[in-house]
């Protein structure tokens, strides 16, 4: 049914019998899929994510209910929705239905589900973390100044440790900093540990670390030419939402990063489709949106196309809506006045039909039906045409724990990235530096009191031999530090306060003595 350099949507017109498709040369020009809860949104999802697959095109989804992950396994004539599958492909004119399994690699960034995902703090940087952190203008800069001295002093950033221990080095120093890239208050320092340790707690720590992820372990096809398709789980996810926004959000610059310039090409190099995609744009700042916004832009000459998948249009930022050519519009519910405005609007975002009223039609559609417009010759966006979008060949529906296990361990990257790496970075480093000067200070004390019980003992001898002339040594006085050795006492001090408890049982607890 499909045809070279399409992907076969569904069946359109009265009929139902008038083929809709996706060009892939246009696939890239990104695209969204709305609709409410029960519509039909997930179906679509995966017969998207499955042809894009048979056409060699990776790619990357989120399964939030875990109803994507049957995509490992092919559908059974067995399955309750069978006799239906048949009669809607019957319907469509869709001759080459049957069932299939697709190339499933799945992610977890919890590492229960799937293969773990990591990033460096580095990595992340400044902006997304703070995004993450939900920080203020002013403890964004405090955390923007953070990371500029950590890269000018050599200093990796790869875990939560690594940053609480730039942040408690940066608040000791904070006078010396100040006069060269602003105010650093202790206050702000404070908020943005606190912060941190929420994140820890949402159990947001396995995230950051490595070895981080390699996207072209995403970005991969198969021996016989399929496209990966990589599901994460997110249903965990879902109860930390900035943190799955701003993973997502983080995977976007990533690939636009590292991805060559490819221009026009004759099908996307990926597909990324970011469900629950109102979960990144609510009260998310101005800066933030106009950055998603530039690389959505730009990032289909990278041969990316994005997929905002949510349930009404409304929930994204027009600039970035604009962008969207191919869309397909599953059943909106209009029960009150901002209910009806939203559904006018998407309306309006069609080429009309002159057959029908699309608001109308919207209300009007049934579960699995969808109004389609995609991008045809020249990138021109085709007329709304009501359509019946076709079965998937996969498996609709969960998988068990086993069937989940077992596919992960017969993966091609299996083993890659359980193991957790800690290489010595700034924790480690401001670990030893402070170490060292506490040594220093200790073998200094240890001198002055030999020095001082010399005296001692001078003072006794003179009393017994009716005093002397000799010269009695005098208590050196301490020489002036030069910054680097006060910061390096500074920190060493702090880390025998509260705050420093945790490093100390850490990579200093044996010099210390602190297990």
């Amino acid at each position: 049914m499909a045809e070279v350099g399409k992907l076969f949507i569904g069946g359109g017109g009265e009929t139902y019998e008038t083929s809709q498709n996706l060009l892939l040369k246009y696939a890239n020009r990104h695209g969204l899929v709305a609709g409410a809860t029960g519509t039909g949104k997930t179906v679509t999802l995966q017969i998207l994510a499955e042809g894009f697959s048979k056409a060699g095109v990776p790619v990357f989804m989120s399964d939030v209910k875990g109803d994507l992950a049957g995509m490992a396994k092919a559908g059974s004539p067995d399955h309750k929705l069978h006799d239906a599958f048949l009669k809607r492909a019957n319907t469509i004119k869709f001759d080459d239905f049957g069932y299939e399994s697709f190339p499933v690699t799945f992610w977890d960034l919890f590492g229960e589900q799937g293969h773990p995902v990591r990033t460096t703090i580095t990595e992340m940087g400044p902006l997304l973390l703070a995004r993450l952190l939900d920080l203020t203008n002013v403890q964004e800069g405090v955390l923007n100044i953070a990371f500029h001295v950590a890269d000018e002093q050599g200093l990796a950033l790869m875990d939560l440790k690594d940053l609480r221990a730039m942040l408690i080095w940066l608040g000791q120093h904070a006078s010396e900093v100040s006069l060269q890239y602003g105010n650093v208050s202790t206050s702000s320092i404070g908020a943005i540990q606190r912060s941190l340790l929420v994140l820890e707690n949402q159990g947001a720590a396995e995230f950051f670390g490595e070895p981080a992820l390699n996207l072209s372990d995403m970005i991969a096809t198969t021996p016989s030419g399929q496209g990966r398709i990589n599901i994460l789980a997110a249903d965990k996810l879902m109860q930390s939402p900035q943190l799955y926004a701003t993973f997502l959000l983080w995977m976007l610059s990533e690939l636009f990063e590292e991805l060559p310039e490819v221009g026009d090409c004759d099908k996307p190099k990926f597909v990324f489709f970011f469900d629950e995609a109102h979960l990144l744009f609510d009260d998310a700042p101005k800066a933030l949106i106009k950055k998603v916004e530039q690389v959505a832009r730009l990032i289909r000459s990278k041969g990316v196309g994005i997929y905002f998948v949510t349930q009404n249009p409304a929930d994204v930022p027009e600039n970035i809506l604009g962008q969207l050519g191919n869309r397909a519009q599953h059943a909106l519910r209009a029960f009150t006045p901002k209910d009806r405005w939203a559904l006018r609007n998407a309306a309006e975002t069609f080429r009309t039909n002159p057959r029908f009223d699309t608001a109308d039609k919207i209300i009007e559609l049934g579960v699995g039906e969808a109004l389609v417009s995609t991008l045809e010759k020249k990138g021109m966006p085709s007329m709304v045409e009501q359509t019946l979008i076709r079965p998937p060949s996969s498996q609709l529906g969960p998988i068990t724990p086993e069937e989940r296990a077992e596919i992960i361990k017969d993966s091609h990257i299996a083993g890659k990235y359980e193991a957790e790496l800690d290489r010595e970075s700034a924790f480690e480093i401001l670990g030893a530096r402070a170490a060292k000067v506490a040594d220093e200070a200790r073998v200094a004390e240890e001198a002055d009191e030999r020095l001082e019980q010399e005296e001692k003992s001078r003072k006794l001898a003179r009393r017994y031999d009716g005093g002397s002339t000799r010269k009695t040594y005098k208590k050196p006085t301490s020489r002036k530090d030069s910054i680097g050795t006060a910061f390096a006492k500074s920190f060493a001090r702090q880390l025998g306060t509260k705050a420093g408890q945790q490093l100390i049982r850490g990579i200093l607890g044996s010099l210390f003595k602190g297990r």
